[in-house]
């Protein structure tokens, strides 16, 4: 009787199992066939969840790490269906934004077959939580044959000694212990002198010190309209108002930057950084005229000169870390560089100031708080002078950088830039010439301040690159010294760059609005001025009208607009001068190309129709009718040379030229043709 009761009870025992071991492969069979069918899931983020339902409450099966490619059977909306191993077992998973806006899974189209954990492991959670399971890469099945056990053959256990290894200091200095060295002088691979290797170990940890050289040659010939000093020109019948207006110069620059930072020189900020650049200078000019290059006459039509500036001398201390993607805050004190749009519009200098940056989301925005104080600057080097006092011109800075605004590719800027000028002492040049106040109207110093209001921005919108400024300017000036009265200042400023690539070539269209003061003699100012601007616009350097100063003749010591700047703003001098809000103003029609020949070889060419806003002020000037407002046309051509492929060699040629329209032509009058420049800058950097 015992018999065949326990045979019965085996048949029913294999027959259940039997029966549960079929269940996963009748759920395959029955399972939908869906169009997620035939994709895979590759997982994005660390860790990604899988649920017995299509629910986040629902019970939590697994964990599943980063990189894992999971076939998918079925989908419902954001949720996922997939096989978790070669069992036939199956859970959902969820696509949706990791911790940083990237999505937590990738579909993929199916690409093969996917390898299954075969073993699961119990997540270690309270007991009172949903059991996990970690997800692990397959294994395979490895039969591994022993050979007999001989105790005599096997060696008695080493003393534990310490291992032979080389010594080295630290991670930076791996490849020396291997045998890479290089000489000192060698700037293209490791080197102490480029900020490679930590120096300095007893001062500090992961101290870095980078040197650099830059030589800076410029020759340079040039026609520049030419007054004649007091009526008497050194030739024998120069006995016009014009003089010969050829020109030559010569400037060398010796720039070298010294700089300590601590830091690890990856993607943390420095700790601190501590920077120093002296600049030497030689200059040589040549003129035709006597009274151009000095006040006396007397003293010639040449000139040699030299001088050192400082144009960086700064410490920068990194306050903290506001995220674990090193979004930071940094202040950086002493004479630094500053620039306060794309282009350079309105601020571009090396003033001595204090300024709070960083940046925030990932780089994505960054912004500056800066108080600036301007520098004396040497006339014929444009350096800094640290001999002399600071000026009592003030700059105040806010400004926000906004990358992917308002559409991915283009960064967006706005700020608010403040200039309180105090000034009220009479100032001359290294060349004696009166440079504040300017010699125009009764020459008594005047103060002012102005705010400027603007937008910046710069990228791309699809296959169309765009730059664009645009500043309002508000404020009062004490006096003018041509309506002698106070004037409420409000003036505008517009700019835009607009190209498009083809291949190797880009086409570039120019456009420039700045408002000009329509009635000197009232108590409003309405031609607009910057600060001290260095425009990247419609040629920048290579541009005739750009590059060099245009002198008002007849118009006392002040020029329509000064050497690297577009505004005619009838300063006395763009360096060292007083901003100027009764002006021409003007309007700048353009276009110009860029040609990439090869990628050692870069030429451009630019074409400007220049026109002022309103000549009332030039008139007023001279003493007679407002003048016609064409200037004329202005065009240059020019080459881009790196015969390295790198910028430790660059060889820059250009030659611009300005045709004079009606306004220049009775200001100058008819017989000085066509003003020309020709230029070649060498660069060599170490």
């Amino acid at each position: 009787m015992n018999m065949p009761k326990k045979f019965l009870l085996t048949i029913i025992n294999a027959a259940l199992l039997a029966t549960l071991s079929n269940q996963p492969y009748a759920e395959e069979a029955t399972t939908p066939k869906t169009q997620a069918a035939g994709i895979q899931l590759q997982v994005l983020s660390s860790t990604i969840k899988v649920y017995a339902e299509p629910q986040a409450d629902a019970l939590l099966l697994y964990l599943i790490p980063k990189g894992n490619l999971l076939d998918v059977v079925e989908k419902k909306g954001e949720w996922f269906k997939i096989k978790v191993n070669t069992q036939q077992e199956f859970g959902w998973v969820k696509q949706e934004p990791g911790e940083y806006g990237e999505l937590t899974l990738s579909v993929l189209p199916n690409k093969g077959e996917v390898s299954y954990a075969q073993e699961q492991v119990g997540a270690t959670k309270p007991e009172d939580a949903p059991q996990t399971k970690q997800f692990q890469p397959a294994k395979p099945n490895t039969i591994v044959t022993l050979p007999p056990i001989d105790s005599e053959q096997v060696p008695a256990p080493a003393a534990n000694l310490p291992r032979d290894s080389v010594p080295v200091p630290d991670r930076w200095r791996i490849m020396q212990a291997l045998g890479f060295k290089h000489p000192w002088y060698d700037p293209f691979n490791q080197n102490h002198l480029k900020g490679d290797i930590p120096v300095l170990k007893q001062w500090g940890e992961d101290l870095f010190f980078n040197l650099g050289i830059i030589s800076d040659t410029l020759f340079e010939s040039r026609k520049v309209a030419t007054p004649v000093a007091q009526q008497v020109g050194n030739g024998a019948g120069a006995n016009n108002i014009y003089g010969d207006p050829d020109q030559f110069v010569f400037n060398q620059n010796i720039i070298i930057s010294l700089d300590i930072q601590k830091g690890n020189t990856t993607f943390k900020p420095p700790e601190y950084e501590f920077k120093f650049v002296p600049v030497i200078n030689y200059n040589f000019a040549d003129v035709e005229e006597a009274g151009v290059l000095y006040a006396n006459p007397r003293k010639g039509t040449t000139r040699k000169d030299n001088f050192v500036g400082v144009q960086e001398l700064f410490a920068d201390v990194h306050l903290r870390n506001v995220s674990d993607r090193y979004d930071f805050d940094s202040i950086r004190v002493g004479i630094q560089p500053f620039i306060s749009d794309f282009r350079g519009f309105l601020f571009q200098d090396t003033p001595f100031g204090v300024r709070l940056f960083g940046n925030r989301a990932n780089n994505r925005y960054q912004y500056n708080l800066a108080w600036f104080r301007r520098m004396e600057k040497d006339t014929n080097s444009g350096l800094n002078d640290i001999g002399q006092s600071l000026r009592n011109d003030d700059i105040y800075a806010a400004n926000l950088y906004m990358q992917d605004f308002p559409v991915r590719g283009f960064t967006s800027q706005v700020s608010v830039t403040h200039n309180r000028n105090n000034e009220k002492q009479r100032e001359y040049d290294t060349n004696d010439f009166l440079v504040r106040p300017a010699l125009i109207g009764d020459l008594r110093p005047h103060a002012y301040q102005v705010t400027y209001l603007g937008y910046t921005g710069d990228g791309h919108f699809g296959k169309w690159s765009l730059a664009t400024s645009s500043y309002l300017a508000v404020g009062t000036d004490d006096r003018s010294p041509i309506a002698q009265t106070k004037q409420d200042i409000f003036a505008g400023f517009h700019a835009s760059e607009l190209a498009r690539d083809f291949d190797w070539i880009r086409v570039r269209g120019n456009l420039l609005l700045a408002s000009g003061d329509k009635n000197p003699y009232d108590d409003k100012s309405t031609g607009f001025d910057a600060i001290l601007e260095n425009p990247q616009f419609a040629g920048a350097s290579t541009s005739y009208y750009i590059r060099q100063s245009i002198p008002l003749i007849g118009g006392g010591g002040v020029a329509i607009s000064g050497r690297n700047g577009l505004l005619p703003s009838l300063r006395s001098s763009p360096i060292q001068g007083q901003s100027n809000f009764v002006n021409p103003g003007l309007i700048l029609f353009g276009v110009g190309a860029d040609l990439d020949i090869s990628p050692q070889l870069r030429v451009f060419g630019n074409l400007s129709d220049l026109s002022f806003m309103n000549t009332s002020s030039l008139g007023a000037l001279r003493n007679e009718a407002a003048p016609p407002r064409h200037m004329g046309v202005d065009a240059s051509i020019g080459f881009h040379w790196r015969p390295l492929f790198n910028q430790n060699i660059i060889i820059n040629g250009s030659m611009g030229a300005l045709k004079p329209g009606d306004g220049l032509k009775q200001l100058y009058g008819d017989d000085q043709g066509t003003l020309y420049s020709a230029l070649i800058n060498a660069l060599f950097t170490y």
